[in-house]
């Protein structure tokens, strides 16, 4: 269960009270990622979520901000994706006000110190080289990249090492002064704490941040043309590959009915995949599928590693009609079971919990961020469908979207609303 507030300046508050528990986790969810950015400040968002830990006038330096939070047991972080910004914090209950008063401090007033700012461009030079010597993200960035060529949503998150040396401070504050509002910003804070004081302590934090008009995304576009290919050559063990298909908006009715078709495809292993492609043939050791749901779209992926001679045996046995209809009769197998699951889940949300509880293993900030999603709210602008429905959907699970789809929508409806 959570509760919602909206603040006047437009700030969302949600929150999950868990009296059994003696943390609070805290997260700070801001609608700026990489689909905000232009081509010439590629990366931004990465860069502007580094800084803001890097000293407030309070709090000079990065030391002092760690340090209060670490020093009592605590853990903070902060991360960019391409639709969403997330400081976060998780303390004693004990501490939660005081460590609220730390993540609004570094939101608002954070120095943006010239000094501090060339020395993280260099922390983030480092970053980029990182995911360079790693091929399983690597043929992640490049899947994203064939799905949505050419513009943001297809870009690697933390841009290009020639756009983080180009990028200035004042484009990182321009930046900041037009995505990092209130309207545009939701807090989820799950623990030992009632609804009653999130509110009264996020109004004294944050309540007297000024609202103002906002920056919007860059809308997806998924080309016409034929299946598109990326190749990347690296001196490596295993050869990586992606194959994608468009998939489902956030807002889409359907996207329940994908996430439990991804999890019967590549989820583990009981799925199709891993009994296919690791226990019957053999060609791999790691293979799965997931979804990406952005605010007007969406990919299904499917992802392994294999031995560079087993490359072809490998994208022949994933493209043979055979396996998908071994899937679809597995499907019909399993449909009794789902409909059983589905029918003794009391609420639908506590099927989604089931469904990604590898997400929420520690009640924590893993948590926070369920009731954010729970409630809609971290879709910040947007209430479109894709352009092209993914064709493995059509008929499938329709027990599940019944069921499921009747209170489950109808709550997302209820909290779209101010």
């Amino acid at each position: 269960m959570f509760d919602k507030t909206v603040l006047q300046n437009g700030l969302r508050i949600v929150s999950s009270s868990l009296p059994h528990t003696r943390s609070v986790s805290i997260n700070i969810f801001i609608g700026a990622g990489s689909r905000y950015e232009s081509d010439e400040i590629a990366g931004v968002s990465h860069f502007l979520e580094h800084m803001l830990f890097k000293g407030t006038k309070r709090r000079p330096t990065a030391r002092e901000i760690s340090e209060e939070i670490e020093g009592i047991g605590g853990v903070m972080n902060a991360g960019t994706d391409k639709e969403l910004t997330v400081y976060w914090a998780k303390v004693g209950d004990h501490r939660f006000a005081a460590t609220l008063d730390i993540l609004a401090d570094s939101l608002l007033n954070s120095l943006m110190d010239p000094k501090e700012l060339e020395k993280e461009r260099e922390v983030i030079l480092e970053e980029l080289a990182m995911t360079e010597d790693s091929p399983a993200d690597i043929v992640n960035i490049l899947i994203d990249e064939v799905v949505w060529p050419h513009q943001p949503l297809g870009r690697d998150t933390g841009g290009t090492p020639d756009s983080v040396r180009a990028t200035k401070r004042d484009e990182i504050i321009r930046y900041m002064e037009q995505l990092y509002v209130p309207q545009n910003t939701v807090v989820a804070v799950a623990g030992n704490v009632t609804h009653a004081e999130v509110v009264d302590r996020v109004s004294e934090y944050l309540g007297n941040w000024e609202s103002r008009p906002f920056g919007t995304w860059y809308p997806a576009q998924i080309p016409d043309d034929t299946p598109r290919l990326r190749l990347r050559s690296k001196k490596t063990e295993q050869a990586h590959f992606c194959l994608a298909t468009p998939g489902l908006s956030a807002a889409h009715p359907d996207r329940y009915v994908l996430d439990v078709l991804n999890a019967i495809l590549g989820e583990g292993m009981s799925s199709r995949l891993f009994l296919e492609i690791r226990e019957k043939r053999s060609l791999c050791y790691d293979v799965h599928s997931y979804v990406h749901h952005y605010l007007d779209t969406g990919s299904t992926v499917v992802n392994a590693g294999v031995d560079p001679s087993k490359l072809d045996e490998a994208l022949r046995a994933l493209a043979l009609q055979k396996f998908y209809d071994v899937c679809r009769r597995q499907f019909r197998r399993d449909e009794a079971a789902f409909r059983m699951i589905l029918a003794e889940s009391r609420a639908p949300g506590k099927f989604l919990q089931r469904c990604f509880a590898r997400r929420a293993l520690h009640l924590g900030v893993d948590h926070a961020r369920l009731v954010a999603e729970d409630a809609d709210v971290l879709h910040f602008r947007g209430n479109h469908h894709p352009r092209h429905p993914l064709p493995v959907l059509q008929g499938a699970l329709r027990a599940g979207r019944d069921v499921h789809g009747g209170r489950g929508l109808a709550l997302d409806r209820e909290l779209r609303r101010p």
